[in-house]
């Protein structure tokens, strides 16, 4: 009898191949292992309703040929509640945050950790994400995954050492290429299934149009970096910086011809600024503060500090001076200026593999 055999691990089934291919390798490794589907979102549209149902379906087939149970939990108004609102308030903000992150925060590994404990005797919960946990000095450490192009810490900053010694990454030190041919070897439904992409609500639907349905746009005014009108925008909350598609703006006489892009956003008097060329200088920036940090360790460094930081996912590592105030703020200065650094973005730190924390771009240092 494995070692494993008497400990329980409830998987989070997505219905995608990562959680499935976690809940066969915990199987082999000896674990009780039990499956469990989230509904998040109370779907309003027959597309996305048959997304969701078509999860739930390919999750009870993966569960119905691993040989284990499939238990089904409904998070929709925590879900509303703390993520939802919260998204729709920083867009309204005139911010773009990371739902994503604050999922992860509220829901995956709070009311699903809480849930899958209380409800449903847990000892460890697993999930699919590419991170992996070590022991380091009696604490567990957030590593990057081995698959840098699939590597997910940049979403977990948020958990704590106690999140991470609750829960198992089974394919964190796995790439994703060798997770699908385990899923296939294993005749898995999933193997084959493309990994899911947006924003975990909004699904593949149109962004704009969903967001119209929530807040009432308030369209203003496009001018550029001299303060010359050269457009009209439909609403801040529509554009980000860097941006470059939908901005209504044809070729003007005195312009270089290059193509225009946001630089800008003036919150106060509801104007989008742009400039000509996508390396225009007022997409740069030396560096950001953040605020609302959470540190994996509940510690986080004090004073000054060098280490990398990713302000988008999947971005090469910046490196960095980190300087934490009394105030709770941080103050991150780059070695080399940064293109598109963007408030309500996440600011994430790591030392080497290591992931540290993190905390929410407040505004950019010029």
């Amino acid at each position: 009898m494995s070692e494993n055999s008497h400990i329980k691990v409830i998987v989070g089934m997505s219905g995608g191949v990562d959680s499935s291919v976690s809940a066969y390798l915990l199987k082999q490794q000896g674990y009780q292992v039990e499956g469990l589907f989230m509904k998040n979102w109370e779907e309003d549209d027959n597309d996305e309703y048959c997304a969701a149902a078509d999860d739930l379906k390919d999750a009870q087939a993966v569960c119905d040929k691993l040989g284990i149970e499939l238990h089904t939990v409904n998070f929709a108004a925590e879900y509303w509640d703390n993520v939802f609102e919260y998204f729709l308030a920083e867009y309204k903000a005139g911010r773009t945050p990371n739902p994503d992150i604050m999922c992860n925060k509220e829901i995956k590994f709070k009311a699903f950790l809480e849930f899958a404990a209380q409800a449903l005797g847990a000892d460890f919960i697993a999930t699919g994400h590419y991170v992996r946990r070590e022991l380091r000095d009696d604490k567990y450490v957030m590593c990057r995954g081995l698959d840098d192009n699939k590597d997910q810490s940049y979403f977990l900053y948020t958990l704590s050492h106690e999140h991470i010694g609750q829960t198992l990454f089974p394919v964190g030190d796995i790439a994703k290429p060798e997770v699908r041919r385990i899923a296939e070897e294993q005749d898995l439904i999933t193997h084959d299934k493309k990994d899911s992409t947006g924003i975990c609500f909004i699904g593949e639907r149109k962004f704009k149009d969903f967001l119209q349905k929530f807040l009432p746009a308030q369209p203003g005014v496009i001018e550029d970096t001299d303060g010359n009108n050269v457009g009209e925008h439909e609403g801040l909350m529509y554009h980000t910086l860097g941006q470059r598609k939908g901005l209504l703006i044809g070729g003007m006489k005195e312009g270089s011809g290059e193509p225009w892009y946001v630089v800008d956003k003036d919150l106060e008097r509801n104007v989008l600024i742009v400039g000509q060329g996508k390396d225009h200088p007022r997409l740069y920036s030396n560096g950001l503060n953040a605020n609302q940090l959470h540190w994996v360790d509940r510690i986080g460094p004090k004073g000054t500090t060098r280490c990398t930081v990713k302000t988008r996912y999947r971005q090469e590592d910046l490196s960095c001076t980190l300087l934490v105030g009394e105030d709770g703020m941080a103050r991150v200065l780059f070695d080399e200026p940064q293109k598109a650094v963007t408030p309500g973005q996440s600011a994430v730190f790591y030392a080497e593999d290591v992931c540290l924390g993190g905390g929410i771009i407040d505004s950019v240092i010029k």
